[in-house]
Formats: C-alpha cells, sequence, structure tokens
C-alpha cells in the first residue's frame, strides 16, 4: 500500500507538511511564541547543567582527609556507647553497669585501646552522601542532588543505622574496618589488636559456623546499602524519598526540613517489604504511648518472627526545636543524655540549610556524619557492588553552639519491653534538663485531635486567604518554639 493511501483526505505527506508551514509562515507570532518557549526550555536545561556542575565541583572535592582532632583524655560517647580514647598499658575491658552511668541505659569501655573500638564502630556506620550521575529524578533533569539533598541524605542514614540495628547482631562491626589503617586514633601495638580482636567478639563453636555467620551478616549488610540505592527501584533511595516528598509540596531541588523527612521515612518503610518494622512521628512534641502500641500491635497476617510474637519494631522519630533562631543552650546538657542512650539512633540535624547526622559528642562538641561530599553513584543492582562509599573513617565535630534547634530525634525499640525501658529513661534524660519544660513528652493514651491532611503538618494547619490560596508558611519551619 502506497502511503498516501494512509491518508483519508488524499492529502501526500508532503503537501501535509507544506501546508503546516504555511500555517506557521502566515502566522510569524506562533514561530515567535514557540521560539521565547524553546529558549526558555533551553534555558532551563542550561541552567541545572551549571548548578549541577558547580556543585559536583563544590562538594567533590571536599577533603575527607583531615584529622579528627578528638581528645584522648576525654571520653568519647557514640551513640549510647563510650570510648575512653587514652592508652594506658591495660588489656582489660571493664563495662560500666547501665546504675553506675547517671541512671542511663548506656555502657562505658575502660579498655586502653578503646581508639581501635571506636574506630571500627564509627566507620561501620552507614554513610550516606551527595552522589552525581545517577538516572533523571521524576519530574526533572537532575542527575545530582548536589547542593540541595543534604537534608534526605541525612534522613537516610539515620534510617540506615536503625535497620542495621533491626537486621543486625548487637555490637556487629564491618569487617573491612577491622585492618590496619594509619589515622590519628591508631596506636595500639599488634599484641594488643589481638587480644581486642579476640575479646571483642563473641566466641563461637567452629570455624565453619564462624564463617557462616559472617558470610550472613555480610549478605545483610549488602543488602541493606542498596535499599538506598540511587534507583527508582529502591524502597529507600532518593528517587523514593522525593516521589514521597510530593505529598508535602516538595520537588526535586527544593530544600527539605527535618519534619517532613521524618514523615517521608514514616511512608517509605510503610510501603516497603521490612514488614516487621513500623515508623511512628510525635506530633506536637509529643509521643502518644496508645497509639504506639496501636501502631506495633501486629495482625495474624503478618509471618516474621517479630511480627509472630505480637509485636513490630518500632522506629520513634521526634521532630523538635531547640530554641527559635539559634540553640538554646540549656538544651544541650539533654542532648548529650539523650545520645548517651543505646536506643537513640542520632539526630537529623545540623547548621541552618545545611544537614549533618549527629551521632555522639565529645565535652562541647557534636561529632557527626556529613553528607556534603558529591561522590558517583554505585550501582547497587550488580554484584558484589563496592561498599567502600557507603562508610565513612573521618571523624568530624562542631560546636553545640553552632547546632541548628530544628531537629529530628531517632529511636529505636525492638521489642514491647524495650519501649517501656524507652519510655523511662528518655523521659528521665529529658526531666534532667535544666529547662523548666522538657523538649517533648510521652502521654498514655492516644491523639484525638484532628490533624491537618498533610504530612507535614507537625505543629501547624494550612489556611487559605480570602481568594482561596493557601497561605505560605513562615521562614520559622514546623515547630512550636520552647
Amino acid at each position: 500500500m502506497d502511503v498516501s493511501d494512509e491518508f483519508d483526505s488524499g492529502m501526500e505527506p508532503t503537501d501535509e507538511l507544506a501546508s503546516f508551514e504555511m500555517v506557521n509562515l502566515s502566522n510569524p507570532g506562533l514561530l515567535e511564541v514557540d521560539g521565547h518557549i524553546q529558549e526558555s526550555k533551553d534555558k532551563a536545561k542550561l541552567k541545572t547543567k551549571l548548578i549541577s556542575a558547580w556543585n559536583n565541583l563544590r562538594y567533590g572535592g571536599w577533603s575527607l582527609k583531615g584529622k579528627p582532632r578528638l581528645s584522648k583524655s576525654s571520653p568519647v560517647c557514640l551513640l549510647g556507647q563510650s570510648y575512653q580514647l587514652s592508652y594506658s598499658g591495660k588489656q582489660d575491658r571493664t563495662v560500666m553497669p547501665a546504675c553506675e552511668c547517671r541512671g542511663f541505659t548506656v555502657s562505658v569501655c575502660f579498655l586502653s585501646g578503646e581508639r581501635e573500638s571506636f574506630r571500627w564502630a564509627f566507620s561501620s556506620l552507614l554513610w550516606m552522601t551527595y552522589r552525581r550521575g545517577f538516572p533523571p529524578l521524576d519530574g526533572s533533569a537532575l542527575t545530582s542532588d548536589a547542593g540541595w539533598g543534604c537534608m534526605l541524605r541525612s534522613a537516610q542514614m539515620l534510617l540506615a543505622h536503625g535497620l542495621m540495628l533491626h537486621t543486625m547482631p548487637a555490637g556487629w562491626t564491618w569487617p573491612a574496618t577491622h585492618h590496619q589503617t594509619k589515622d590519628d586514633l591508631e596506636v595500639l601495638d599488634d599484641s594488643l589488636r589481638e587480644s581486642r580482636r579476640d575479646s571483642g567478639k563473641p566466641r563461637r563453636r567452629s570455624l565453619g559456623t564462624t564463617l557462616d555467620c559472617e558470610a550472613q551478616e555480610e549478605l545483610t549488610h549488602r543488602r541493606t546499602v542498596s535499599w538506598f540505592g540511587d534507583l527508582s527501584s529502591a524502597p529507600f533511595g532518593l528517587h523514593r524519598l522525593v516521589e514521597l516528598g510530593r505529598a508535602s509540596g516538595k520537588r526535586a531541588g527544593d530544600w527539605y526540613g527535618s519534619a517532613i523527612v521524618a514523615h517521608i521515612l514514616q511512608k517509605a518503610v510503610a510501603a516497603s517489604e521490612v514488614s516487621d518494622l513500623a515508623v511512628y512521628v510525635a506530633q506536637d512534641c509529643t509521643v502518644y504511648v496508645g497509639d504506639v502500641l496501636n501502631l506495633c500491635g501486629t495482625s495474624r497476617t503478618d509471618l516474621s518472627a517479630r511480627c509472630r510474637s505480637g509485636w513490630k519494631s518500632l522506629v520513634l522519630l521526634v521532630p523538635v526545636r531547640l530554641g527559635s533562631e539559634v540553640l538554646n543552650l540549656a538544651y544541650t546538657q539533654c542532648v548529650k543524655r539523650l545520645l548517651e542512650l543505646q536506643c537513640c539512633m542520632g539526630i537529623i540535624g545540623g547548621k541552618p540549610k545545611h544537614s549533618l547526622f549527629f551521632v555522639g559528642f565529645q565535652d562541647d562538641h557534636l561529632i557527626y556524619l556529613d553528607p556534603h561530599y558529591c561522590q558517583t553513584t554505585v550501582d547497587v543492582q550488580q554484584d558484589n557492588f563496592p561498599l567502600e562509599s557507603f562508610h565513612c573513617k573521618t571523624v568530624r565535630k562542631m560546636p553545640f553552639n553552632r547546632m541548628d534547634p530544628s531537629c529530628t530525634v531517632g529511636f529505636y525499640a525492638a521489642s514491647r519491653g524495650d519501649f517501656q525501658t524507652l519510655c523511662s529513661d528518655v523521659t528521665e534524660a529529658l526531666t534532667s534538663s535544666e529547662e523548666k519544660y522538657p523538649i517533648f513528652t510521652f502521654v498514655e493514651g492516644h491523639n484525638n485531635a484532628e490533624r491537618s491532611c498533610t504530612s507535614d503538618s507537625v505543629t501547624h494547619i494550612k489556611t487559605k486567604d480570602r481568594l482561596g490560596r493557601i497561605k505560605k508558611k513562615s521562614c520559622l519551619d514546623e515547630f512550636v518554639l520552647l
């Protein structure tokens, strides 16, 4: 059949094209409008490319090889564990009972050579940073989150730590961190290192059992990292979090607040394959215990071991504001006490418009993992993809007085009993603050108050003006000032 037979009008394709050209030539204004539209699109694409190139240059060259400069005369706290970094020549390990640690659930190790133990623990934390070269985010041409995605990366780090607590044995450290490396914390001799290696892990019955357990742990470690890959199919990847952020009016390239990302994480976990884990986000700086119990209570259709026990493990996220424009220093001791608790998963916070993931402290400085380092994306769908870029060996710290008052604190409870202990320990830590009012509270019962339909409405409800337009939120974000 000739091509011309497919046109009912009998018009040849060339005639149709000529007719189209005549219409456009007879309407020069239409050509001008089309030209402006195309020019605007080209400018937008060029702007996106220039911004991405600048951010990649700005954050890609940032050095991670700076000295940690941790004091060797003061203990350092890392997510519920305290380490003495000084070397006194002892080779025994002593752990203080919780009752001797100011009443809080925190174990303190007094083994000379805790530098190495601290280094293992810190380097085993999952580190999420800016990435470049991933598939474009839906609805945009962005292939990098450099310059805008730091809050999402900090949220990923907090959730990643919670998932490692949820799936790995207590005290797990990545075996790759056990190899000798030259850094400011490494002063151990070989004999002490071997002693630490033997005493720091539980003894197992046989070499075969040891290898099987370590192989399984490495598979779980790798699977957890893959959940945060930079592709649309990853349940906790950047693409998925950006997609979920649309319900809060956020798009790729926007700034995300710490309260909004808490709700995004809640949605991401609820929609994931991790069926034995639930995320609760506190409302108005209040944790309603009855709502938590309802959330973590399970139905008969849940088949996992934890669910069969009648309880889903809990990630508790509490968005708070520790001051108005700057941190109220009266809350410093409270933040320290929370980070000393073994149930604490860390804090999503940072400096204004500069998110960080706080994991501990030493004296008057916070210890953190920094997402502001742009690395090439890793294809987590490949077998044995490299894991090194998901772990950081460099400790960084900043003074408490530089901390942004807007933050989200995370906690983990594996069982109902753990949740009861969490409530008790956290309440004691909060009431020990110099400030008259605690930064958040636990309340028995349920939250029966009406909630806004939007996921980021922590303490505000969207209102409309006389024309029906939604009023913009203030720059002070989603929190009640304490």
